[in-house]
């Protein structure tokens, strides 16, 4: 059910854009649903906008009957070539009625309607964006036609006892021959990205809820039986999500019922289908005994967030597949607003902001960079990216705190009200929050443009006999693959100046009467630009970019000891953690260079040190300042990437600290957080068991043997997953041979739970060194193992290529081989997960010569290839040009 890519291809461009030419009013579907046959017989009721004929596409359908207006037509009397059926229609009213047939069970590529499951229990179910809906009946299958649904679902009953559709239910009944129906209608424009079907032998559990406004909804979650016992914390999520989203939004539920499926196989996150989500399993199950304390959280942040789509998506959509971060960013920084409120805001920052460097930042830096919104496309699949998603609620974010919290809620009001069942733009979007606090926001338009993540440069100068501090601030955003020119954009800048004590200092600009407190915002809006501070007393230490104010890279003139002070003092948990990351940054160079008493690595280690004795910062953020950047991050601070030599100094850096902090200590703390373990969720423990991870890991490095005997009394000992995978992998990456029976035990244990072993393949395949080829060759031979399976595929292979740099860049090649052979394999099966998991190609002109050399043979032998999808040769074509 793939397409090939002799299959015509065409490159889409933003300024290309035109209205549709005929409008869909209304919808009425009909299937008689099969698992190797479904027939969907559809009725538009269609208006003309332009004088055009008629064009609706469809890809993969058998077409068994069309008719206009009533009468059938003949072959000669329309053309259906190349995924278009076009109808020539006078008048500026028609009815168009297809009837077509569809094959579930072959539709390997999980787009459109497919099996999920074995042909025995499995279940039926659909996915739709971004042009899946094409795979199930013929449709001007684009966001900007907006029509209102009736659906009705026929199927065996015994077969297929539970049917649903998006919006209310409107009927269900018995048929001749052991078969059922029922009928839901929409009263919301939508789509066609967003309808959604769902059949088969699930069960559910419910919770009545009572919107803000008085409307009384249905809550619903469906999975498999032997799943359903794992959604209670997804209900939980979804319920404080209706909640949230009411009271910082004002926003309601609109429909009298809402469900949620859960799949093992789906291509991405989750769908948010109107009235009808659908979930990847991985990010709806929840329990102690098989899921992380990071997995309950992901649960609760992404049921945020398909929830959160419902008028950030649903009620206001997006006009093209151009405008998607209008959707996606903005979706993504309403989820992580609401994972701040739900857990801890200078936590939750700092896992955003190193996502981003981990996921977004090599992506721009790399021939996949574009902007977050692109002018073109070949394959929109291959644009559900970092930098839509990340990026772009980094946007979002600076304009929310560019307006404030009531100036944002003003314009969100006023965007959600004016677009209320329509298609927007980005310049819907800017002109109303604008237009609601009566500035100007279009200069925030050439984010959306440019490609490429932009440098911002902070010199300080100090003026003792003025008392005047001269902070200077230049941009500039390397070129990118058709953009060598980049203009200046508008960076807030949020800043404090600290004294050597580490006390922050009241604030006032140069012609500025009074100060302002010790905390402000500038904004650098040109190349270059001097901020002056007056009756400043001693040079001071500058906090830049609090709270990540803006998605840049921050070089600067720091000096060890100065992010030793701000690593110690800074208020802001952000940018304390980001003095950690910055002067880590400088250990690691000392480490890398050989120059191992480096004063660099002298003060990270020993402010790190000091608040290790003090026992004062909260566990969890301790952890992460215990965490220096990681070997992808790294990356960036050497012209050629040798894997082997940047693991070997990250190592070195972290035994330093250490020794530096002392095994007697580590040891005390660590039996500490043991005594306290458990397997409850509150912050408290979660925090507990994150610094308990962190401590044992940099036991590991100083006293192995104690480690080792730590490690497996805590792996036996577990009272849920978080600690149980945790050791583990702490005795798997440095006790390789007495994790041997824990490894089997895992295994053993979580036999049939798809989740767990999700997770026993990724740690498998992230331990590092060169011989990690042949364990995930030996893995893939595993029963469990399967191609098919999106999430299989990315635990095993992705984790693997995208996340393990020295078992994936071996020098000899053999890794880049192997899975180029594995590309083509999946690609058969599933183009879109191919052509992400080809996104590990990226970034090979950096390595060294040795390895660029293999690489770009692997990439370029893909690339000649001419039996490929649209999908991965997409991806392809722009890897290959480095």
């Amino acid at each position: 059910m793939s397409d090939r890519s002799d299959t015509p291809t065409s490159v889409i461009r933003l300024s290309e854009y035109r209205p549709p030419a005929w409008s869909v009013q209304h919808v009425d579907l009909a299937f008689d649903l099969g698992i190797d046959r479904t027939e969907v017989a559809a009725t538009l009721a269609m208006v003309r906008q332009a004088d055009e004929p008629v064009r609706l596409d469809g890809e993969g359908l058998e077409l068994l009957e069309l008719t206009v207006d009533g009468r059938r037509l003949g072959e000669g009397e329309y053309i259906l070539a190349n995924g278009v059926l076009e109808v020539a229609v006078e008048g500026d009213r028609c009815t168009i009625a297809t009837r077509v047939a569809i094959r579930p069970a072959e539709n390997t590529a999980l787009e459109g309607l497919y099996l999920s499951g074995s042909r025995e229990n499995g279940f039926l179910l659909t996915q739709c964006e971004a042009e899946g809906f094409r795979h199930i009946t013929f449709f001007p299958d684009r966001p900007d036609v907006l029509s209102r649904y009736t659906v009705t679902l026929r199927a065996d009953r015994q077969r297929f006892p539970v049917l649903l559709a998006g919006g209310n239910p409107d009927g269900a009944g018995e048929l001749d021959g052991g078969r059922h129906w029922a009928r839901f209608v929409d009263p919301h424009p939508k789509p066609s990205y967003l309808f959604a079907v769902v059949a088969g032998r699930l069960e559910r559990i419910s919770h009545d809820y009572t919107t803000a406004d008085g409307r009384a909804v249905a809550l619903h979650i469906w999975a498999e039986p032997d799943a359903i016992g794992r959604c209670g914390y997804a209900m939980d999520s979804l319920i404080r999500s209706m909640q949230w989203d009411e009271r910082v939004y004002g926003r309601n539920y609109d429909l009298d019922v809402f469900h949620v499926v859960a799949t093992h196989d789906f291509n991405m996150g989750a769908m948010e289908n109107k009235g009808l989500n659908i979930f990847n399993a991985k990010y709806l199950l929840a329990d102690p005994d098989s899921s992380t304390d990071d997995e309950y959280r992901h649960v609760e942040a992404v049921v945020a967030h398909e929830y959160f789509h419902n008028w950030s998506g649903n009620r206001v959509t997006c006009r093209d597949w151009f405008q998607l971060s209008l959707k996606e960013g903005l979706t993504v920084f309403r989820e992580q607003s609401f994972s701040a409120d739900m857990n801890s805001v200078p936590l939750k920052r700092i896992e955003d902001v190193a996502l981003l460097r981990r996921a977004q930042f090599p992506e721009d830096a790399g021939p996949l960079s574009h902007p977050v919104r692109p002018s073109q496309y070949s394959e929109i699949n291959n644009f559900y990216t970092a930098t839509v998603y990340e990026k772009g609620s980094e946007l979002v974010r600076m304009l929310a705190g560019h307006l404030g919290p009531d100036g944002f809620r003003k314009g969100m009001d006023l965007y959600f009200d004016r677009h209320d069942g329509q298609a927007a733009t980005i310049e819907d979007f800017l002109a109303a929050l604008g237009e609601a606090n009566g500035i100007d926001l279009s200069p925030y338009l050439a984010w959306y443009g440019q490609a490429g993540t932009p440098r911002l440069t902070a010199e300080g100068r100090f003026d003792p006999a003025q008392r005047r501090y001269r902070l200077t601030l230049r941009q500039r955003t390397p070129a990118t693959a058709g953009q060598p020119a980049k203009q200046p954009l508008p960076i807030p800048v949020r800043l404090s100046l600290f004294d050597r004590e580490g006390h922050a200092l009241p604030l006032r600009l140069e012609g500025e009467g009074t100060h302002g407190g010790t905390e402000r915002t500038v904004v650098l809006d040109t190349a270059e630009h001097s901020f002056v501070f007056e009756d400043v007393s001693a040079a001071p230490v500058p906090s830049l970019l609090r709270g990540f104010s803006a998605p840049v890279i921050l070089e600067s003139d720091y000096q060890p000891d100065e992010l030793a002070i701000l690593l110690r003092h800074d208020a802001d948990g952000f940018n304390r953690w980001e003095a950690g990351q910055q002067l880590a940054g400088l250990a690691y160079d000392d480490c890398r260079d050989g120059n191992t008493g480096g004063s660099a690595l002298a003060a990270w280690t020993g402010a790190l040190a000091d608040i290790f004795a003090e026992g004062r910062l909260d566990d969890a953020l301790l952890a992460e300042l215990l965490t220096p950047p990681g070997e992808i991050e790294l990356v960036e601070r050497q012209p050629e990437r040798d894997p082997e030599r940047i693991r070997e100094a990250r190592q070195a850096m972290l035994r330093d600290l250490a020794g530096r902090i002392g095994v007697a200590a580590l040891r005390g703390r660590y039996e500490s957080l043991r005594a306290a373990s458990s397997a409850t969720l509150d912050a408290a423990s979660q925090a507990r068991r994150q610094l308990k991870r962190r401590v044992l890991d940099l036991l590991a490095l100083v006293d192995p043997e104690g480690t080792r005997e730590r490690a497996l009394a805590q792996y036996e000992d577990a009272p849920a997953m978080t600690d149980r995978l945790a050791a583990l992998t702490t005795l798997a990456t440095y006790a390789p041979t007495a994790a041997e029976a824990p490894i089997a035990h895992f295994r053993q244990r979580y036999d049939g739970n798809a989740l767990a072993l999700d997770k026993w393949f990724a740690m498998q395949a992230l331990l590092p060194g060169a011989d990690a080829l042949a364990r995930v060759q030996a893995l893939e031979n595993d029963p469990a193992f399967t191609l098919k399976n999106p999430n299989r595929v990315q635990s095993l292979l992705g984790s693997f290529a995208r996340a393990n740099p020295t078992g994936f860049h071996r020098a000899d090649g053999a890794s880049y081989r192997w899975l180029a052979d594995r590309l083509v394999a999946i690609d058969a099966l599933n183009p879109q997960v191919a052509a992400r998991v080809a996104t590990a190609f990226n970034g090979w002109k950096r390595l060294e010569p040795v390895r660029r050399e293999a690489a770009h043979a692997s990439v370029a032998a893909l690339a000649a290839r001419t039996d490929l999808s649209r999908d991965l040769t997409d991806i392809l074509a722009r890897v290959a040009l480095g």
